[in-house]
C-alpha cells in the first residue's frame, strides 16, 4: 500500500503537468521527452549502484509487448485530460483495476474470489456515479480514457510477469528505451518534432521523473503483492485527481463525485482488510 500511494501521487503529478504543457506539445512528443528524462536517470541510477548488469536481453517480447500496451494508453491518457474534466477521466479510467482483476485470473493463475468480486463491482459503480455517461453522445475524451483503461490493464498483467524474472532496474531500463524509439517513430509521422519551450521545459522534466517514480513504485507494489490487490488501491488517485481538478482548473466537485469515491473507497477497505486477515 506504501508502493501505491507513491504511484498515485507520481501519477497526479503527472496529470498537472502533462495538462500544463499539452497546449504546446502533442501526446507523442509529451512521451518521447518523457522517456530521454527517464532513460537519463534509469542510466545515472544504475552507475551509481553499480547495477548496470542487471539489464539482460531475457524476456524482450515481454517488455516489448508490456511497453506497447503503455505506450498506447498512456498517450490515450494524456489526449484525455487536456480534452476533459480530470474527475471524469480518472474514473473512467479506474475501470482499468477491474480489467486486472479479470486478466490476472486468467494469464497470472490468481484467485478470482467473492471480495474481489464485491471490490470490482463497487468500484465500477462508483465510476459510473461519477461519471455518469452519456451512451448517445460520447465525449472522445473520455472515450480515449476507456481505451487507455485497457492498455493499463494489460501493462499491469505484463508487469506483473516480468517481475517474476527481471529486476526493477531492469524492467524500467526497458520502459523508457523502448518508448522513447516508440515516441520518436509517432512523433515524426507529421514529419517534425516540437521543442519543448522555456517555460514548458521545467514541466516536461517533472514528467520524466514523475513517470519514472510511477513505474519504480508500482513494479515494487507488483514484486510484493497479486495484482489483484494492488491494483484496485489505484482507485484512490479519483477523490485525489477530483480535488486537484477542482483547485487547479475550476472544475466542479459536486454530490456525485463525493459519492462514487466513497463506493471506490469503501470497496478497496474492504479488500485490503479481507487479505491483511
Amino acid at each position: 500500500m506504501a508502493w501505491m500511494l507513491g504511484t498515485i501521487a507520481s501519477f497526479a503529478t503527472m496529470a498537472v503537468a502533462g495538462r500544463t504543457v499539452s497546449e504546446e506539445l502533442d501526446t507523442f512528443e509529451i512521451m518521447t521527452y518523457r522517456s530521454f528524462v527517464g532513460i537519463a536517470i534509469v542510466v545515472a541510477v544504475g552507475l551509481a549502484t553499480q547495477k548496470l548488469g542487471q539489464i539482460s536481453t531475457r524476456n524482450l517480447h515481454l517488455h516489448f509487448a508490456r511497453n506497447l500496451f503503455h505506450f498506447a494508453g498512456q498517450n490515450l491518457w494524456f489526449f484525455a485530460i487536456a480534452t476533459a474534466p480530470l474527475a471524469q477521466v480518472v474514473s473512467i479510467e479506474f475501470t482499468s483495476p477491474l480489467w486486472v482483476i479479470l486478466l490476472a485470473a486468467l494469464f497470472l493463475g490468481e484467485r478470482f474470489t467473492a471480495v474481489k468480486m464485491v471490490t470490482a463491482l463497487m468500484g465500477f459503480l462508483g465510476v459510473l456515479v461519477v461519471s455518469r455517461p452519456d451512451l448517445a453522445n460520447l465525449d472522445p475524451g473520455l472515450t480515449a480514457a476507456a481505451a487507455a483503461a485497457i492498455g493499463f490493464a494489460l501493462t499491469a498483467v505484463f508487469t506483473k510477469l516480468l517481475t517474476r524474472q527481471a529486476t526493477v532496474l531492469c524492467i524500467l531500463f526497458y520502459i523508457t528505451t523502448m518508448q522513447a524509439v516508440f515516441g520518436l517513430i509517432c512523433g515524426f509521422l507529421d514529419g517534425e518534432m516540437a521543442w519543448p519551450s522555456t517555460a514548458a521545459l521545467p514541466f516536461v522534466v517533472l514528467i520524466g521523473f514523475a513517470g519514472l517514480s510511477a513505474h519504480f513504485c508500482l513494479t515494487r507494489a507488483l514484486s510484493l503483492a497479486p495484482a489483484s490487490i494492488v491494483m484496485p488501491m489505484d482507485f484512490l488517485r479519483l477523490p485525489l485527481l477530483a480535488f486537484v481538478g477542482m483547485v487547479f482548473y475550476g472544475e466542479s466537485l459536486d454530490l456525485w463525485v463525493v459519492l462514487g469515491a466513497g463506493l471506490i473507497l469503501t470497496g478497496n477497505f474492504i479488500n485490503l482488510r479481507a487479505n491483511a486477515k
